[in-house]
C-alpha cells in the first residue's frame, strides 16, 4: 500500500526538519511545521513563542512535571481545567488530523506519529545522528547563544522532546518499534536519505 503521509520525529540538530522539506520538495507536498504552530495560536490564544515551546517541548515548571508522574494522557489541572500544555496538544493534534485529511503531506514533530497511529497510510520516520554531527551541525546552522553551550543545548532540548513524547504517548521517543524508517544523518546523506523516503513512500 502506498502512503499519504510522512511523519518525521527528530534529534536536535539532526537535520530533520531539513529533510522534511526536501521529501516534500521531491514529492511536491506540502510540509508542515510552522503552519501547526500557527493554528493552534489561533485556536488557543497563545503567543506564537509559547506555543512554539510547549507544542513540543516538556516545560521543567512543577506542574508539568507533575502532571509528567500522575498520568501519560492529557491532564487536568487542579478545578478540572486543562493545563495549558494540554490545551495546546489538543489544538494540535486536531490541526494535524484535519491536514492528513486533506491532501498528502509531510508532518514535522509534536507526536504526529501517535495522533495519526490509527492510519494505515502513513511513513514514520525517525532522524538521529551522533552528538558530534549534531554538534557541529547546530553550530553553522544556528551558531553560538550567550549562556549555553552547544552541548547543553543538545541534551536540554532532546530531554524536553523525550518527556514530551512520553507523557502524552506512552512511548519511548526514539524506539525503533514505533517506525518503520530511522535515519542516521551522520552517515547517510541527506540527498540519500530523501530518495529513500520517496522510494517507501510511493
Amino acid at each position: 500500500m502506498s502512503k499519504r503521509i510522512i511523519t518525521i520525529s527528530r534529534e536536535f540538530g539532526a537535520g530533520g526538519h531539513t529533510l522534511g522539506k526536501m521529501a516534500a520538495e521531491r514529492l511536491n507536498i506540502p510540509f508542515y511545521d510552522q503552519a501547526i504552530i500557527d493554528s493552534a495560536v489561533a485556536d488557543t490564544g497563545f503567543s506564537p513563542d509559547f506555543v512554539r515551546e510547549a507544542g513540543e517541548y516538556a516545560s521543567s515548571t512543577h506542574s508539568f512535571l507533575f502532571n509528567l508522574v500522575l498520568s501519560h494522557s492529557v491532564t487536568a489541572a487542579p478545578g478540572g481545567e486543562l493545563s495549558n500544555y494540554d490545551k495546546i496538544y489538543i489544538a494540535q493534534a486536531k490541526t494535524i488530523q484535519s491536514l492528513a485529511e486533506q491532501s498528502p503531506c509531510v508532518i514535522v514533530g509534536r507526536c504526529a506519529d501517535y495522533i495519526l497511529r490509527e492510519r494505515r497510510d502513513c511513513l514514520n520516520i525517525f532522524v538521529h545522528a551522533d552528538t558530534a554531527y549534531r554538534q557541529q551541525r547546530i553550530l553553522q546552522e544556528y551558531g553560538e547563544r550567550e549562556g549555553k553551550t552547544i552541548a547543553e543545548r543538545l541534551d536540554e532540548k532532546d530531554k524536553k522532546r523525550m518527556l514530551y513524547y512520553r507523557h502524552y504517548t506512552d512511548r519511548e521517543w526514539g524506539d525503533i518499534k514505533n517506525y518503520h524508517l530511522t535515519i542516521n544523518t551522520a552517515v547517510i546523506p541527506l540527498e540519500m536519505a530523501v530518495n529513500w523516503i520517496v522510494d517507501a513512500f510511493c
